[in-house]
């Protein structure tokens, strides 16, 4: 089987053409392997005490903050992906063809958006977005996403459509949480803490679901699920002020194992 990518080195970090030297060493500087089929490998990584790393992890307050973030957003796509439609049948009125075509309103303004986004090439001097421009897009994220609350005091269906666009859009362009976490990550440690960051925002898709269904039975309304929802997106945006606070590299201190370098 031929691969054209490959043989064109598309799929290598030195082989599309706007990617540029300063880049490549960065990539490499951070621990990832940029010349696999060449004569040159990066050095591996500093061994870690697992257990002793993870512990380290979750007590560093920045990158806490980034995994209770990661839930907090989730909260909101499993609130899309479950209860969404069921809130427009059963609150709403609306009929299940009608429910369909407006739950996909949302996604379809996100995707939208991220494509003009990502038809961008990166400039001719190359590097990498400022952390701090990410951060920035992820506060105005959730801001947005917390105008899902709006629709407990809205009438109009057409209101309603308006506001759920406007929190899944704001979800979708706070979801930066892997651009901060992967350059904030230790570097003997970024598949530890990438693994730490993916169970918490798939916690949510466990207890999200059963979350708004005792809410739902307890008070026969969606006001209180949309209230928990639009606080969680209010709680990601707390924690990336808060705990997150002002972002940078992670150096492990305690469980790097004997004789292993950084």
């Amino acid at each position: 089987m031929r691969w054209p990518l490959l043989e064109q080195g598309h799929l290598r970090p030195q082989g599309p053409p706007w990617v540029n030297r300063a880049e490549i060493d960065y990539i490499q500087a951070g621990g990832a392997l940029v010349d696999l089929d060449g004569k040159r490998t990066a050095a591996r990584p500093a061994a870690v005490d697992t257990f002793a790393c993870i512990k380290e992890l979750l007590g560093n307050r920045m990158l806490l903050g980034l995994y209770v973030f990661q839930y907090c957003i989730n909260v909101l796509t499993y609130f899309f992906l479950t209860w969404f439609p069921v809130y427009l049948v059963s609150e709403r009125h609306m009929t299940i063809l009608k429910a369909g075509f407006v739950a996909s309103l949302p996604a379809s303004a996100v995707r939208r958006w991220r494509a003009r986004r990502l038809g961008l090439r990166p400039s001719d001097q190359g590097g990498l977005a400022p952390l701090r421009r990410s951060q920035d897009t992820i506060v105005v994220g959730m801001l947005l996403a917390t105008s899902m609350i709006g629709c407990n005091y809205a009438q109009s269906d057409a209101l309603v459509v308006a506001f759920m666009s406007l929190a899944f859009f704001g979800k979708g362009v706070g979801a930066l949480g892997w651009a901060v976490v992967s350059d904030t990550s230790p570097r003997q440690a970024g598949g530890l803490s990438g693994a730490l960051f993916n169970t918490f925002g798939n916690t949510a898709g466990i207890t999200t679901p059963i979350v708004i269904g005792y809410i739902l039975q307890a008070t026969g309304s969606f006001a209180g699920a949309l209230t928990f929802v639009g606080a969680s997106a209010a709680l990601a945006l707390l924690s990336m002020l808060l705990l997150v606070g002002d972002i940078h590299r992670v150096e492990l201190k305690k469980s790097l194992l004997p004789g292993a370098g950084a």
